[in-house]
């Protein structure tokens, strides 16, 4: 009895860890757009031809002006969904989505009644169920219309949804990342290595660099509690920063900061984006004695800020530890924050690498401190 009991409980065991890889997979396939654009389109028609009779379907032929029946429904509905809804309703114009849906509606139904009377009606064994009037195709392709577009709607939904959710997430993560490094020893210790230095030789100097060394901290601690900020703060962030490392590395490496952005306090940005790349410009760009150079330039086009951060590749540099998890977070934020709708090209050459970014940005509603679940 109790070798039948152990028996029966591997042989359970060896059925989910046999079903266990399928199932994910299934759930990797059904979580992409792809997937469920596949799922939908499958399961609507196969509804479709069971409703008008599959068992009617005896012949290839009849089949195909079956499935060509569904398609021009499909296809009704993917124009709506492409041409009147982004269009029209997003942009809050639903009067005039409604009239360009009934013409659309009109419109495909007498293609689809066309295609039932001269097409369908001539292939042998057909299903009866399409040779009906006017009206009756008019409310198929409305009651099709529903049923292909809800689907696509409530996924499109729940993608969004879970989009956000893996942006909050990440942006706790993130938090907490920056809390740990918010004292960073290594920065600290440069940071005051520079002011001791110019204190000593640029005594006048000192207190600029303190303002400045100031409102990198302040400005670390206090947008961590904060999803946006304006792209002026950003930018004034950044330019603090190479200002410091001026103090620092300026007297061997050509530093250049190109700030062409004009009424930058009408964008936002995720706080502490950018300077991710800034910082890894001058680590990996200026560790060494010989002559460097560090060019950063950025402007708005077209409601996108375009930047491009070069630096300079010594042919002997000291050693830089680089564990490049601050790029990867980087990365996978900006894949969470715009999706495919930004571009990021990394183009490294032999005495220089060089990093360009296109991002959107966001008109400023408010960016004000939020609070964070």
């Amino acid at each position: 009895m109790t070798k039948c009991i152990r028996h029966l409980k591997l042989l359970k065991k060896t059925k989910i860890t046999t079903f266990a890889p399928m199932e994910q997979r299934v759930k990797s396939i059904l979580a992409s757009k792809y997937g469920q654009e596949t799922a939908v389109f499958l399961f609507v028609m196969t509804i479709h031809l069971l409703k008008y009779d599959w068992v009617h379907h005896r012949s290839a032929l009849a089949l195909a002006g079956a499935f060509g029946y569904f398609l021009i429904l499909y296809i009704h509905a993917q124009t709506n969904r492409f041409l009147l809804l982004p269009t029209l309703l997003v942009k809050r114009m639903p009067f005039e989505y409604i009239g360009g849906t009934i013409v659309l509606i009109l419109l495909f139904s007498f293609g689809i009644h066309e295609y039932a009377n001269y097409v369908l009606a001539k292939i042998p064994n057909s299903s009866p169920s399409y040779n009906k009037g006017f009206l009756y195709q008019a409310a198929g392709v409305t009651a099709n219309l529903v049923i292909i577009l809800g689907p696509i709607i409530m996924f499109k939904f729940y993608r969004e949804q879970k989009r956000q959710q893996d942006e909050a997430l990440l942006f706790n993560e993130l938090q907490l990342q920056s809390l740990r490094s918010q004292l960073n020893p290594h920065f600290l210790f440069n940071t005051f290595n520079t002011l001791y230095g110019t204190s000593l030789q640029h005594p006048e100097r000192t207190p600029d660099l303190i303002m400045k060394v100031s409102q990198l901290l302040r400005y670390q601690i206090e947008s961590d509690s904060r999803q946006w900020v304006t792209l002026e703060e950003e930018l004034e962030f950044i330019n603090s920063y190479i200002q410091l490392e001026k103090e620092r590395v300026g007297y061997r490496c050509n530093i250049a900061f190109d700030d062409k952005i004009k009424a930058s306090d009408s964008y936002k940005i995720p706080p502490m984006l950018l300077i991710v790349f800034v910082e890894n410009a001058f680590k990996h760009g200026t560790g060494t004695v010989e002559n460097c150079f560090v060019t950063i330039s950025m402007e708005i086009v077209d409601s996108k800020l375009v930047a491009k951060i070069s630096n300079s590749i010594p042919q002997k540099k000291q050693q830089v530890i680089s564990t490049k998890i601050g790029l990867q977070k980087t990365r996978e934020r900006l894949d969470l924050l715009h999706g495919d709708n930004y571009k990021m090209e990394v183009d490294q050459q032999p005495e220089c690498y060089t990093v360009s970014l296109e991002l959107p940005l966001k008109k400023v509603a408010s960016c004000h401190p939020c609070a964070v679940a």
